[in-house]
């Protein structure tokens, strides 16, 4: 009875609350705010620009098809053939988590807190996966990426393979059904967030095709301008007013203050439908991309270019370094260590260490169902992390 009468009073004290506390605000007009000042307005325009132009667009596509596939895809043969053989849910997870995107990753998270999975399958999926930092990697440096991904595969299926046999599985936790209530009250979408998801979605179901176009002839240095006999920097203004649109429509489709409105995915909280899954996920990586891109020109130009030879110097140290951003939760904070390898700023093995020590979005639903699994998966990536980065960096980059 008295959850009844408190239900009104939580629900009208969520949304006053909502609307008055925005974080992804702050990123919203910190860089307007950049793009005000006379100095740092050709910045702020060449980073939309190519955070829409060379990453948003293919991020888009390949969500697209993977979502697409998925959707339309029977995974009742593929649950029978892996309750034969323990075994397969690890390489089955591992498979998932190297997938680009967090998607594989929550899927697997999920099956284990429904008690269908073993922990091991969590260790694999969580030490494999990169999260969204792997659709910058690999639209920047697809060669590099495979390396990666193919390191972070094998060692999740190890990790994985040597939980089960010799680590212990934690006890799945319980929830109560009033936080399952409260839980299912504040994901409950407003009619405002009904709009901007039906904009996200038309906006990307408008330029998805013609964006993969001209970032396809980009990365073959043709200019684009010329072929479509448009003035010169036509298509990088037009290029940057889309990437500040998916900033403006990630900032609007916050829900809480909580820190993962920040650095993860939106939840699939509106009536399911994979375009909007693509439009939300590719809106989140551009934000972060445009984050990544902003911190290091203003880096170069705050500091000059002579910090980026002096991290380098710093060696394996930013293995370690790199390895620790990975315990953080959410794919925000990874996609600004892949900037920074991509910029040249830290070495092939941190960036390894960072991507298996990281557990992308995938995280916050173990932390919320499966507290004490989140925490071991956590360690156990992080140690098979410093192994794998010092141990690429003292044989092939030494």
């Amino acid at each position: 009875m008295s959850i009844k009468v408190e239900t009104p009073c939580i629900k009208q004290h969520y949304a006053l609350h909502k609307k008055r506390t925005n974080k992804r605000m702050i990123i919203l007009a910190a860089l307007v705010a950049l793009w005000l000042v006379p100095s740092f307005s050709g910045m702020v325009v060449a980073v939309l620009a190519d955070a829409f132009l060379q990453v948003s667009a293919f991020v888009a596509l390949t969500l697209a098809l993977y979502y697409g596939i998925s959707h339309h895809l029977n995974a009742s043969s593929l649950q029978l053939w892996m309750q034969k053989k323990p075994y397969r849910e690890v390489i089955f997870a591992g498979l998932m988590g190297i997938l680009p995107g967090c998607g594989g990753a929550i899927v697997v998270i999920t099956q284990y807190t429904q008690g269908r999975i073993g922990f091991g399958a969590v260790v694999a999926v969580l030490t494999s996966t990169m999260g969204d930092a792997a659709f910058l990697l690999i639209s920047q440096k697809p060669e590099e990426a495979i390396i990666v991904l193919l390191i972070s595969l094998s060692i999740g299926i190890l990790s994985g393979l040597i939980t089960d046999c010799f680590l212990p599985s934690p006890q799945l936790e319980s929830r109560s059904s009033i936080d399952k209530q409260y839980s299912a009250l504040i994901t409950s979408p407003s009619h405002f967030d009904v709009w901007i998801s039906r904009l996200s979605m038309a906006f990307w179901c408008l330029l998805i095709i013609p964006a993969s176009v001209v970032a396809l002839l980009l990365s073959m240095q043709r200019d684009v301008n010329h072929l479509l006999g448009l003035p010169s920097q036509t298509i990088e203004y037009l290029g940057a007013i889309a990437g500040f649109m998916c900033l403006f429509l990630w900032t609007c489709s916050a829900k809480s203050d909580r820190y993962s409105e920040l650095t993860k995915e939106n939840d699939n909280v509106l009536p399911k439908h994979w375009i909007r899954k693509v439009a939300q996920d590719t809106q989140f990586v551009t934000s972060w991309v445009v984050v990544a891109f902003i911190v290091f020109e203003l880096l170069l130009r705050l500091a000059g270019e002579d910090w980026l030879p002096s991290l380098s110097l710093w060696g394996s140290a930013t293995i370690f370094f790199a390895a620790i951003v990975g315990l953080l939760p959410g794919c925000g904070p990874q996609i600004m260590v892949t900037g920074l390898y991509l910029q040249g700023a830290i070495p092939l093995s941190a960036q390894i260490a960072n991507a298996i020590s990281n557990d992308g979005d995938a995280l916050f639903p173990a932390i919320a169902l499966a507290p004490k699994a989140a925490l071991l998966a956590t360690v156990y990536s992080t140690v098979p992390a410093l192994i794998a980065g010092y141990g690429y960096y003292w044989i092939v980059e030494v």
